[in-house]
């Protein structure tokens, strides 16, 4: 396929392709669907709001994408010229916060199925206290966290230059086909080559070990029932998909004495939060080897930061690390690690668990890993409504309903104070809102004890907490 309804065809990326890959085996395709809301404190003029949409949609190639079939099942994608489909307009006025929070919730749960579709959804909303935005829907084949906050901003600052002086018309953004096609063109390349013997030899050390949340109990009985008492693999989903959000919030100060940490001690946020995880399965199994899965943006230039689409690829992120190392010292392996593991992270990640698995060969559904990690940085207020002045906003992220991992820790800051929001998706019937909050309570402790004692050990500071 060449062409479709005139426009060129391009394949897809491997991201995308990892997105189709788990949309096959769960049966609740609103599972690739992303729901959040934008609203300001501010009376809008949404015939104004309606034409910065469009311009929008206009600068944004990501956001005009569709996807297509050819007559073997291979997918392909092709971006349109423009989008001319009604943008709705939603006022919820006389409603309870609930009932507009549970219609947008509703919205989230419709999967885009259709070919030749557009594969996101935006509707302009007045809510119950009186804010007024947009509610966003998107489909993560096409749209990651990083991409949607940029075509929100993107909104915001085309409104602001029409509606206020002194905002500046926002710069162009980038190619999302010029992206893809380096993304393509990296296929069979001898940088490839290059990440796949990283990967292998990383994989081939030594075979790693499962950290359950409330201990050890999950693995002693894939043990028992396997009748292999050295197993190391365990299954960490239950038999539904569904899913809720559950989010805990960090406050504005607590959060900068973090921020603080890492910017005194030059390591991100990222790496602070894989030891504060690290560090709490190592004090529930007692093993110092621990694993989480980590998404990377994959978006180190500014190119990549401004093209949209999805570009997140996942790997397991394993650590060994003794309780006589200080808290400090591990954070900086931590980060050496980080660094190692970006430098190549355009790898395919279906085929690094294609690889693992044949190199330790467990059951179908059996993993090392309890969890994955995102710290999504970009912030609207980086560089969006702050030109406001003191306008109030709020950012809502609504559960599409499924998934199909266990759990799945998203952090990110909120725009009213730049505090930390650490939203937990979690499938209802593997994780419990009661064992969140204890994780939650002994990550804060962690990372809290050992940002304020870098020089203690690790093994003191699960002894303190």
């Amino acid at each position: 396929m060449k062409t479709r309804k005139g426009y060129k065809v391009y394949p897809l990326t491997t991201a995308q392709k990892f997105h189709f890959y788990y949309l096959n085996f769960c049966p609740k395709k609103e599972v690739l669907n992303i729901g959040t809301s934008l609203t300001i404190q501010v009376d809008l003029d949404w015939n104004v709001l309606r034409e910065c949409i469009y311009k929008a949609y206009e600068r944004n190639e990501c956001m005009r994408v569709r996807f297509t079939s050819d007559k073997d099942g291979t997918w392909y994608q092709y971006i349109v010229d423009q989008e001319d489909r009604e943008i709705e307009f939603v006022d919820f006025t006389g409603k309870t916060m609930e009932e507009a929070e549970q219609t947008m919730r509703a919205w989230t749960r419709v999967p885009f199925v259709e070919e030749d579709i557009p594969m996101n959804k935006v509707v302009m909303i007045k809510t119950p206290d009186g804010f007024c935005g947009v509610y966003l829907l998107s489909d993560h084949r096409m749209m990651d966290a990083q991409s949607l906050i940029c075509f929100l901003r993107d909104i915001i600052e085309l409104y602001s230059n029409r509606m206020y002086e002194d905002v500046p018309y926002p710069k162009d953004m980038s190619s999302y086909i010029e992206q893809i096609q380096k993304d393509l063109a990296y296929e069979g390349s001898k940088a490839q080559a290059r990440d796949e013997a990283f990967f292998h030899k990383l994989i081939e050390q030594s075979e790693p070990i499962y950290n359950g949340i409330d201990g050890s109990g999950r693995l002693e009985m894939e043990r028992e029932k396997s009748g292999n008492p050295n197993l190391r693999a365990a299954v960490n989903v239950s038999d539904s998909v569904d899913a809720d959000i559950d989010i805990f919030h960090l406050e504005e100060e607590p959060t900068k004495r973090l921020m603080n940490f890492c910017e005194k001690y030059h390591v991100s946020l990222t790496c602070l939060l894989l030891m504060g995880l690290r560090t709490y399965f190592q004090k529930m199994n007692g093993n110092d080897d621990v694993s989480i899965n980590t998404a990377i943006a994959r978006r180190a230039t500014l190119k990549e930061k401004k093209s949209g689409g999805t570009r997140i690829h996942s790997f397991p992120f394993r650590t060994i690390i003794t309780e006589d190392r200080t808290f400090l010292d591990a954070i900086y392996e931590i980060r050496d690690r980080q660094n190692e593991m970006f430098r190549h992270a355009n790898y395919d990640p279906v085929a690094y668990f294609a690889y693992r698995s044949k190199i330790y060969p467990n059951a179908p559904g059996q993993t090392y890993e309890p969890m994955a990690l995102t710290y999504q940085p970009m912030t609207l207020q980086d560089e969006g409504l702050e030109k406001l002045g003191g306008i109030q906003y709020k950012t809502k992220w609504y559960s599409n309903g499924a998934t199909t991992q266990g759990m799945y820790l998203t952090v990110m800051h909120r725009p009213e104070d730049n505090g930390l929001d650490f939203n937990f998706e979690h499938q209802i019937r593997a994780v419990s809102r009661k064992q969140l909050e204890y994780l939650y309570y002994y990550l804060c402790k962690i990372m809290f004890k050992g940002a304020e004692n870098p020089n203690l050990s690790v093994g003191e500071i699960i002894k303190l907490i």
